[in-house]
């Protein structure tokens, strides 16, 4: 038990090291052979901050984990709300500006009510719905795309800090991260790729061992052990951003990250051999999942008052996750 432990601690970390590293090189190369920046954005900076919970689905639909990838995908979400945003909100209020309320938000809460559609229709996951899926992010793509290349001030919306657009907030973390030369780029790229793989195997092969030895189910452990290691990232740029005052951002991981692992993670079991879960299940953890982003977004619409996650609907939020966590623990 204590080697495979050790073996989820060193996967944690090797996934988080070398997703920067991919990112970093994969921007920088990207950047080098003259690809454009509103390509790079929407492509290797958007599915490069996912790329834990990407490798990690992989990996564990090839080795007939489907569950492990399948909890992951949600249990990322409901801790990416819960613990990460209520924390966050709980030592800095967050404020949610105009374009993740009336844009990220709703597309949001309709891609979670349609995973919990296509998991619902017969308790299973299967290749058709990974394609429906998929074919969502391809619609988020493409509205991003449409809101990036409009110039017009009506319709591309300011960001509270600093008052800049999405595409010039864009080009700033582009220009972050593309720093290395060709080769260097290069060289980032395929040893953060070779690393993610490594790490992601790590992590599946231990979590699996921990499940069997435990007893428990891969579900769980995707619920838990594995979704809150694969949050930490966002964990960690959610509240720097919100102390730098940078709102847009911190609320922005967080949406981002959950229509990704709706869209992009878990389609990968449905594509892969397809996932059962019992309607039990369904409605613990779809239902926690579905309640949290519901509840996200009443606070986001504010109803009288400022758009804001404030310290006590962080309070809300935490203890929302604690209490499903404890209750998964406790039902093992």
């Amino acid at each position: 038990m204590a080697l495979n432990l050790f073996l989820i601690f060193v996967g944690f970390v090797g996934l988080v090291w070398s997703a920067d590293l991919f990112l970093s090189g994969a921007a920088s190369t990207a950047t080098n052979f003259g690809i454009p920046k509103l390509v790079i954005g929407l492509t290797v900076v958007s599915l490069g901050t996912s790329a834990p919970e990407i490798v990690v689905a992989i990996i564990a639909s090839q080795e007939g984990s489907n569950l492990l990838a399948v909890g992951n995908a949600i249990g990322s979400n409901i801790a990416n709300i819960g613990l990460v945003l209520g924390l966050t909100a709980i030592l800095i209020p967050v404020t949610i500006d105009s374009n993740a309320r009336n844009k990220q938000l709703p597309w949001l809460l309709g891609l979670t009510v349609l995973a919990l559609i296509l998991l619902a229709n017969g308790s299973a996951l299967t290749f058709n719905d990974g394609i429906i899926l998929l074919f969502g992010l391809v619609l988020v793509i493409y509205q991003i795309w449409n809101d990036l290349k409009r110039e017009d001030e009506t319709y591309v919306k300011k960001i509270v800090a600093g008052d800049q657009s999405l595409k010039t907030q864009l080009d700033s973390e582009i220009a972050e991260l593309a720093t290395l030369s060709k080769r260097k780029g290069l060289l980032f790229t395929l040893l953060g790729l070779g690393l993610l793989l490594i790490s992601a195997e790590l992590l599946v092969y231990a979590a699996i061992n921990v499940a069997v030895l435990l007893g428990i189910s891969e579900l769980i452990i995707g619920l838990t052990v594995v979704a809150i290691g694969t949050s930490l990232p966002e964990l960690a740029a959610t509240i720097g951003a919100a102390i730098k005052k940078q709102e847009d951002i911190a609320v922005g991981n967080i949406i981002g990250s959950n229509i990704l692992n709706i869209t992009a993670v878990l389609c990968i079991p449905a594509l892969l051999g397809g996932a059962s879960i019992e309607p039990s299940q369904l409605v613990r953890d779809g239902g926690t999942m579905l309640a949290l982003t519901i509840l996200l977004a009443l606070f986001a619409y504010g109803f009288g008052k400022k758009s804001e996650v404030t310290r006590l609907e962080g309070s809300i939020l935490l203890v929302g996750w604690v209490m499903y966590t404890a209750y998964l623990i406790n039902n093992a």
